[in-house]
């Protein structure tokens, strides 16, 4: 039964990978249609989110069905917890590719605004770096990468921060723009969220390696 129980494991670390991929891959095209207003690119995000939910589900129903069949114990059941929770974390990450997208949808179709307002080219970068090394450190079981995940996220929420402020300015000075303006905010609260999930993902991977939870705690 042990060996079934390994094969199927790794049969549930491949698939969860590819939910991984499959998420990174959306994000990128919601951050490419941010950065050229590529309302066509958006859409095709928004359209793909259903094989996203679909492969959400097929992963939590796999993980419940080895609970059942192998009542597993130890790090076996910490990893199958784990994926069962890096699972919704990565259909919320592509939630909030969708949201990203919904937006660019929008400005799009809203005449072009004549001055910059905010440049999301380095919150974006950061925020696709962490779910990237959070995915790296679930394939390598490296604990110290996940840290390195929970300490980036304070980055991506000082530039959120420095969004709101600049945007917020803009807003005073041109009170007829104010529906392009809000989705701009709107951008850099989803990316900010994108952030705090892949932020979860990283928490389980402490907790999968180490048997600790340390969403409530502080990092050393």
């Amino acid at each position: 039964m042990a060996k079934h129980l390994q094969r199927e494991l790794d049969k549930l670390k491949k698939t969860i990978l590819t939910l991984g991929a499959m998420v990174e891959e959306r994000v990128r095209m919601a951050v490419q249609a941010v950065e050229n207003r590529d309302e066509a690119l958006a859409q095709r995000v928004v359209q793909a989110d259903h094989d996203i939910d679909v492969m959400e589900v097929e992963v939590e129903e796999e993980c419940l069905k080895l609970l059942a069949l192998y009542q597993p114990v130890a790090v076996d059941l910490r990893f199958i917890v784990a994926v069962i929770k890096i699972n919704n974390e990565l259909e919320s990450i592509a939630d909030q590719a969708v949201n990203i997208a919904e937006r660019v949808i929008t400005i799009a179709r809203r005449p072009p605004f004549d001055q910059a307002v905010f440049d999301f080219s380095r919150m974006a970068e950061k925020a696709q770096a962490m779910l990237k090394k959070s995915l790296d450190a679930l394939v390598n079981l490296d604990v110290d990468l996940a840290f390195k995940v929970m300490l980036l996220d304070d980055e991506v929420d000082e530039l959120r921060n420095e969004a709101y402020d600049r945007i917020k300015q803009v807003m005073a000075a041109n009170p007829d723009r104010l529906g392009l303006l809000i989705n701009m905010l709107l951008i850099s609260r989803h990316l900010e969220r994108l952030a705090d999930y892949t932020t979860n993902i990283a928490e389980e991977v402490i907790y999968l390696i180490e048997g600790e939870i340390v969403r409530h705690g502080e990092i050393c």
